[in-house]
């Protein structure tokens, strides 16, 4: 598929250069329809479309300008949202491919709890029925990123309770430009970028090649690369009518595809090993890898029927296709999963010694699972927004989607030996004996968003609608062919309505408070009558300018009547991925942002900005239960939400100039558990705080030619980020990299 995708984007590189135009005349053009149709951006992709939007919605919402995203150019979406206030996260694999990403205190893993969307289309591989987002995009390709909270974010779900994160790709440009850079550091890490793109009166395009790659910062015993390799490719066609017909209409066609492999594992560390060597990785790993392959395409059509009244329309196909081959278990007379081998290694010794692999073995005794499975998700969504009135100036948006996911589980398992310290497999599995089932979902959606402005004072209620049906055919373990002998299916149907309530009141030009109340809510798994995630959210806060201090305080409050817990092998679960009530939960919390630049009244050549954040997230568990994944076990009424820390700070510190930019950050992770639970937190349950700087300087040699250093972890500081899939895990160590980019 590949092939001929890149040939086109040859293609129109050199038909490009053929094309004749007037310049002068097409930059007026462009100019002014930028100017004139600046809703064709935002409607397109964006939610927000800029930092002013998001400064003055009637809820918390933040916007990563492309700016913003040069200063650490990071590759890792973890690194990218650390300073932002309300998120919660906890690293994997140190590059962030597997993010778990929380907002105010949702269940972070997989990311499964929150909207995930790029051109303001759900991404996440099977967002209804199966949400845990072993795909994220690459962040390094991406021109801005978007992340509502609260209230304001009411108009996205199906996940309403904590917030959605947008990303935008590289957007159509409005003259002919392009620009090429190159990276390279240590643990051979590389990356490449390659865009080009134009527009005419009635035509526009944009091509991007992104290739993301390293070696890995772990040691392998007895040799090996533990890195991966991303390859991502990207191109936008839009034809548009002239400025002056009587209903501008534009037609944009975007197509994307990725392929990724990974040398990566489930398999951690013992405290005891960790203590010794964090960057170790067991022998009977050697085998694990991912392989994947993403595919996008969308189409969106824009119409401006009349001053007052546009449309935006959007079809799309996301497909994903995966098998992440990794070690799953030892199987010395009683099968034992690797997560409980290394959590009490002392209760399996052999099992232990066995995943050392300095002894042969007998056949059979580690099962390596191929976790392989196909993911489509597609649906076309609509909104409308109608504008009218002068002093009262008001809104009305009005969207609707059909969407439809399914997730089809096709997985074995092979059984290996070691023989002369090399993994050996002794039994090929049957396809389809691990699981052989299609998860799959159809969702009906609608949103009302009606907003007035008068006076400094803007609210917005809103309401929105799910009709969602849930269901599982399962084919059983026998039925390779799946010709329905031993059949089971299940179905699940929830309709909810969720009502949310904004208002910001602007006392000044540079303060204003704003809060908002709103229905939480995720959905449910296939089982027939399991209940769907719900809560009802408050927030209120404020946001100010005064002597050049900028900043945002908001304080919300979380009351979850039904919080779901999911059975990923992920989180030291059986992988299954059913669902299971965890009961009513109140999460609380603090996010405070504040900016200023040092030098603002001193110097017109140089700028010290500096930005703060910090972010207080109080949780608790009002209920008792006890469920079999290990990033929740036995719960007591009082417990505390594992993996999520209670206090996180980030200072960024800058110097600008014309030719140059330094910027520092440093963030501060408090200590937190990883099974629930109060008080101190018992030391094989716990990940400890940790602090890490990351530096980087931009020198631009001139207009067209930057050379950038970028330094993460400059401390080198060893520090654990979590316990699951199955065992400690390190950050990245010290890493640097070296780059060079050339613009026109």
């Amino acid at each position: 598929m590949w092939k001929p995708f890149l040939i086109s984007l040859f293609f129109i590189s050199f038909h490009t250069n053929v094309l004749s135009q007037d310049n002068q005349d097409r930059k007026d053009s462009t100019a002014f329809k930028t100017e004139m149709l600046n809703e064709v951006i935002v409607n397109g992709n964006a939610i927000l479309g800029s930092t002013f939007e998001a400064k003055n919605r009637t809820g918390s919402a933040v916007y990563i300008s492309e700016k913003e995203l040069l200063k650490f150019n990071y590759n890792d979406i973890n690194r990218t949202l650390k300073s932002v206030p309300g998120v919660n996260i906890y690293e994997e694999d140190g590059f962030g491919l597997r993010p778990n990403i929380s907002l105010r205190g949702t269940s972070p893993e997989r990311s499964a709890k929150i909207n995930l969307m790029e051109d303001g289309v759900l991404i996440a591989p099977a967002p209804y029925s199966a949400p845990a987002a072993y795909y994220f995009p690459t962040i390094g390709r991406m021109q801005a990123v978007e992340i509502l909270k609260g209230s304001s974010q009411i108009q996205y779900g199906p996940n309403t309770t904590g917030g959605a994160i947008n990303m935008i790709s590289t957007r159509i440009p409005d003259e002919f430009s392009g620009r090429a850079s190159i990276a390279a550091g240590n643990y051979g890490s590389r990356n490449t970028q390659l865009v080009l793109g134009d527009s005419y009166q009635n035509f526009g395009f944009v091509t991007d090649y992104f290739n993301y790659s390293s070696d890995g910062f772990k040691d392998l015993d007895g040799g090996g690369n533990t890195g991966f390799d991303k390859s991502d490719y990207l191109a936008k066609f839009s034809v548009n009518s002239n400025l002056d017909a009587k209903m501008y209409q534009s037609l944009t066609f975007k197509i994307q595809y990725s392929e990724e492999e990974a040398n990566k594992t489930y398999l951690g560390l013992t405290d005891e090993d960790f203590e010794e060597n964090p960057f170790r990785r067991y022998r009977a790993s050697s085998e694990d890898v991912m392989n994947a392959e993403h595919q996008q395409y969308q189409l969106t059509h824009f119409i401006q029927v009349s001053p007052s009244l546009n449309i935006s329309t959007t079809g799309y196909l996301n497909k994903f296709k995966r098998n992440w081959y990794k070690l799953t278990d030892v199987n010395l007379g009683e099968r034992v999963s690797i997560n409980n081998i290394l959590s009490s290694p002392l209760d399996y010794p052999m099992e232990y010694q066995t995943i050392l692999g300095n002894e042969d073995s007998q056949d059979d005794v580690m099962g390596i699972k191929a976790n392989n499975r196909k993911y489509t998700s597609n649906g076309v969504q609509s909104i409308a927004k109608l504008r009218w009135g002068s002093d009262w100036l008001q809104t009305l948006e009005a969207g609707i989607r059909y969407h439809e996911d399914d997730e089809d589980r096709f997985q074995w398992v092979d059984r290996y030996a070691f023989q002369n310290r090399e993994l050996i497999r002794t039994t090929v599995g049957v396809k389809g004996e691990d699981a052989n089932r299609i998860s799959y979902a159809k969702a009906v959606a609608a949103h009302f968003l009606y907003k007035l402005s008068i006076n400094g004072l803007t609210v917005t209620p809103g309401l929105r609608y799910e009709n969602i049906t849930l269901g599982r055919t399962d084919y059983g373990s026998n039925d390779a062919k799946r010709s329905g002998l031993d059949l089971s299916e299940r179905e699940n149907r929830v309709d909810v309505w969720m009502p949310g309530l904004g208002a910001n009141y602007r006392f000044t030009n540079n303060w204003s408070v704003f809060g908002g109340i709103h229905k939480g809510f995720s959905p449910p798994g296939s089982t027939d009558g399991q209940n769907p995630e719900q809560s009802i959210n408050y927030e209120l806060g404020t946001r100010f300018n005064h002597s050049g201090l900028k900043g945002e305080i908001i304080a919300y409050y979380n009351d979850y009547q039904n919080l779901l817990g999911s059975d990923l092998a992920a989180t030291g679960g059986t992988g299954g991925l059913d669902q299971f009530n965890a009961g009513e939960v109140r999460v609380s919390g603090v996010e405070v942002l504040l900016n200023y630049d040092i030098l603002k009244n001193s110097s017109e050549k140089l700028r010290l900005p500096v930005s703060v954040s910090y972010t207080l997230t109080d949780t608790k568990f009002l209920s008792s239960f006890e469920s079999d994944t290990d990033i929740f076990g036995e719960v007591t009424e009082g417990d505390e939400i594992p993996y999520i820390a209670k206090n996180q700070f980030n200072l960024n510190l800058g110097l600008e100039h014309e030719k140059f930019s330094l910027n520092m950050g440093l963030r501060y992770t408090d200590a937190f558990r990883t099974q629930a639970g109060t008080g101190t937190i018992p030391a094989n349950q716990k990940v400890d705080f940790n602090y890490v700087i990351d530096l980087s300087g931009r020198y631009f040699y001139n207009k067209h030619l930057t050379f950038s250093s970028n330094i993460i972890n400059l401390l080198d500081e060893t520090y654990a980020v979590s316990r699951v899939p199955a065992g400690l895990r390190p950050g990245h160590p010290f890493g640097i990299n070296f780059s060079v980019a050339y613009g026109f």
